[in-house]
């Protein structure tokens, strides 16, 4: 949308009055400041649950007016494009307006719906607002929520969280885990405000940023595999960047019989196995170390970063702390995978014969 739409302010409390006076009806009173603190309470409780209902509809609204389509929306939703319209009818129908001309060329706002647009976006980031100020336990003064994927967690999340929770003790953290797309989900709805990823999808709203370089190698279960027919190979999806350098550089392994979209969690289905698979070279360190995986020689090698994906409303103060803390754990990491490249490659010499 065009950058020239400015948002009132709203506030929550202001929202919610003008909710209860409009649509919450007043209970019996007898008079006296505590049943008045009953009505009160209970408008509140009624405009959260309308506005619990409701802003799935917004952030529906706000996708389809800022890609101009509704089939581009359901993209970024993740939802089918029937869910979209059903989403798009209910909210016209509740503001009694339409809010788009649709047409073949796509959607475009009617003067109702550029005049909601406004509003939407004010009504979105007061939710996430106090969704967050909610969530905060007695006795810490800020939170943040972070996701990632699951070979991140070890050598970066869980030493992120060590090192937030040094630089500030009064930080409340929440953790999710899954693959890149419910990442992105979640950092669009709010969910998290940062994420640990490999391959960053990016959406209005996010910014992403290169954590930690890495590569993608060839190991298997047993020591004599040959890159020119691993026996029992595992394709694991790492991204469609990977897909085709895979495709260009090992066209024999392309029409494997076996897919996998687990990212490291195939490691331990190939170590228990005669199998093999790309994996990310920092991810499978300790299982060479122990000599449950080996890596297969002359097999080709593929970059393959971690990036850290953050919401671009996070408080400033907090990103900024976040992110100092972020890169120190990174630096640390960096002389720890330099270590870790150097003794693959010795175990290379090593499972070829060669000498240490």
């Amino acid at each position: 949308m065009a950058s020239s739409r400015a948002s009132p302010v709203i506030s929550l409390k202001g929202a919610a009055n003008a909710y209860r006076a409009s649509s919450v009806p007043l209970r019996q009173t007898n008079g006296g400041d505590n049943q008045r603190q009953t009505n009160n309470n209970y408008g509140c409780h009624e405009f959260c649950k309308w506005l619990s209902m409701d802003i799935t509809l917004i952030k529906t609204f706000i996708e389809v007016a800022n890609t101009g389509s509704f089939v581009a929306a359901c993209d970024r939703l993740y939802v089918t494009q029937s869910a979209v319209s059903l989403r798009i009818q209910r909210l016209e129908d509740s503001l009694g307006h339409a809010v788009f001309m649709r047409s073949k060329a796509g959607a475009v706002l009617t003067p109702a719906g550029e005049q909601f647009w406004h509003y939407a976006l004010s009504l979105v980031k007061i939710w996430e607002e106090a969704r967050q100020q909610i969530a905060i336990p007695e006795g810490f003064t800020k939170s943040l929520s972070i996701g990632a994927q699951y070979s991140l967690w070890p050598r970066l999340g869980f030493r992120w969280i060590d090192a937030l929770q040094n630089d500030m003790p009064d930080l409340s953290i929440r953790t999710e885990l899954g693959m890149a797309d419910r990442m992105t989900r979640y950092l669009i709805e709010g969910v998290i405000q940062a994420a640990l990823v490999y391959t960053p999808q990016l959406r209005p709203g996010l910014v992403a940023e290169k954590a930690l370089e890495d590569e993608l190698v060839l190991v298997a279960s047993y020591p004599d595999a040959d890159v020119n027919g691993p026996e029992g190979y595992v394709f694991v999806d790492w991204g469609p960047e990977f897909t085709h350098a895979h495709a260009t550089a090992l066209p024999h392994l392309t029409n494997a019989g076996l897919k996998f979209h687990l990212g490291a969690l195939a490691a331990d289905y190939i170590m228990n196995r005669r199998a093999s698979a790309y994996l990310p070279a920092r991810a499978v360190k300790r299982r060479v170390d122990a000599g449950n995986l080996h890596i297969v020689a002359d097999a080709p090698r593929f970059e393959y970063p971690s990036w850290v994906v953050w919401r671009d409303d996070v408080d400033p103060d907090l990103a900024l702390r976040a992110k100092a803390a972020l890169k120190r754990v990174v630096q640390a990491a960096e002389i720890e995978q330099e270590t870790d490249v150097g003794h693959i490659e010795n175990m290379e010499d090593y499972d070829t014969g060669g000498v240490l």
